[in-house]
């Protein structure tokens, strides 16, 4: 795609808009409040940000409450992001994910336009344009996940020079260590290389042959599963290795490799496996307890079809306790001005003190950029969804993660949401940093709540 050129003013706009899709004005009112206001939110910001310019950042947003306190929190070291080519915000949507694979529980890590939930380790020339991205040139870099994660299906699509030297590491820090004992990193690299494409580097040698007539400057898709110490690669649909009883850390990064010559990647999804689903049927109180505001009500159904919270102010809260988790849900509002909420890390048996991820698809003048209350996905108060992905009333998918202070949040597979918070500690996520285990709420925000969650399900990141 051309990029355009843009005046001084332009691009003092776009190097400040790069640093995040999605932050917002602040607001006044309460946790449990509506709030409707014109103030610059995803709309200026996604503006900002596709302009195609080379800028450096803080690798993840620095998470100023929007209750006017104060950030207290140290900023990382400025990380550079790739150069990305002007686009239409709204083509974001076309990055959902079919009703299939949100099923299975699919989530997409690149949306194919901005480096949302990305940081890049290293400089090298990464770039963004027409849902790839690519590297050509430069030192030992790598193109990371804000996220860590545990256990995961991963699924890639590669294409490079023949010479080409580059890779997939899992479970990684930003720069990676020891790759025969402290990650994973599955090669793509020539014939001649010790451990060539399909290989585990240090770990255990594919063949070249074993590949067939493989052309790496065609598109070739690795799918990945990670679970406790075994992984199995499959390369275009064929598997291709299984390396079991592996060392390396339970937890880290994903990251894509350049190491030498041109590298294309697309269509870079994750599926969290191990979640363990919380009843929602007419068995739900096994998993759930419910409470409503003195003076307040809300009915609470289970059926085959899900947990039906009508009304409220209250909270159907979870009889486990969850600190770092990934979650999936699915529900069904009855109109998009229907306000509820997934609160975590809550103080137990307190009324929905906890970070809320809004359940709301309201928006100013049916502008997705112009959430009216945050928008699905958004940590509430603290940061909005850059986009509000459809009206709620047809089953939407949600997926959080909550990893020691960072939260990322996706909706129908499109990432939505990547904040840190760096406030300082406090019991209550109302106030500070809250890392410690509460249970989740499902919350009933007033009389007009109406909202059908067909399932949830958490497992470890």
């Amino acid at each position: 795609m051309r990029v355009p050129r843009f005046g001084l003013w332009w691009l003092a706009l776009a190097l400040l808009g790069a640093i995040q899709i999605g932050c917002s004005a602040p607001s006044t009112e309460g946790d449990t409040a509506s709030a409707s206001t014109d103030a610059p939110t995803a709309a200026s910001t996604a503006a900002m940000s596709s302009a195609g310019v080379e800028s450096t950042v803080p690798a993840v947003q620095d998470g100023a409450a929007q209750d006017g306190t104060a950030d207290s929190g140290t900023q990382d070291a400025p990380r550079p992001v790739p150069a990305q080519a002007q686009f239409d915000p709204l083509r974001l949507l076309e990055a959902t994910l079919p009703d299939e694979q949100l099923e299975s529980g699919w989530i997409r890590l690149f949306d194919g336009y901005t480096a949302m939930g990305w940081f890049v380790e290293g400089k090298a020339n990464w770039s963004i344009a027409d849902g790839v991205v690519r590297v050509d040139s430069g030192e030992h870099s790598y193109f990371c996940t804000q996220l860590q994660f545990s256990d995961f299906e991963f699924q890639v699509d590669f294409r490079c020079d023949p010479q080409t030297n580059s890779g997939i590491f899992l479970r990684t820090t930003p720069r990676p260590g020891n790759v025969a004992t402290d990650c994973l990193e599955l090669n793509i690299a020539p014939p001649d290389n010790p451990f060539p494409t399909g290989s585990f580097v240090r770990r255990q040698r594919l063949e070249p042959e074993q590949l067939a007539s493989f052309d790496p400057t065609q598109w070739h898709t690795y799918y990945v599963r990670v679970e406790g110490r075994q992984a199995t690669v499959h390369l275009d649909d064929r598997q291709i290795m299984v390396l079991d009883d592996f060392d390396a850390a339970p937890t880290g990064h994903i990251a894509l490799q350049h190491n030498s010559g041109r590298v294309e990647f697309r269509n870079v999804l994750l599926r969290p496996i191990g979640l363990q689903r919380l009843r929602t049927d007419a068995q739900w109180e096994s998993d759930w307890t419910a409470a409503t505001k003195p003076g307040d009500s809300m009915q609470v159904t289970g059926s085959t079809e899900g947990l039906h919270i009508v009304g409220g102010l209250g909270k159907v809260q979870s009889r486990k306790s969850f600190g770092d988790f990934a979650l999936q849900a699915s529900y069904t509002l009855a109109s998009p001005q229907v306000n509820s909420g997934i609160f975590f890390r809550c103080i137990p048996d307190s009324m929905l003190d906890g970070y809320e991820c809004q359940v709301n698809h309201a928006t100013i003048d049916g502008d997705p950029l112009r959430p009216a209350d945050g928008g699905a996905g958004a940590i509430f108060r603290r940061q909005d969804a850059r986009i509000v992905v459809g009206d709620g009333t047809r089953r939407t998918f949600l997926t959080l993660y909550a990893v020691g202070p960072h939260m990322a949040t996706w909706v129908n597979g499109l990432q939505v949401v990547d904040f840190t918070d760096r406030r300082a500690p406090d019991d209550n996520p109302r106030r500070g940093l809250r890392l410690a285990p509460g249970p989740l709420a499902l919350q009933g925000h007033d009389p007009t709540t109406d909202v059908l969650f067909h399932s949830i399900a958490v497992a470890r990141p």
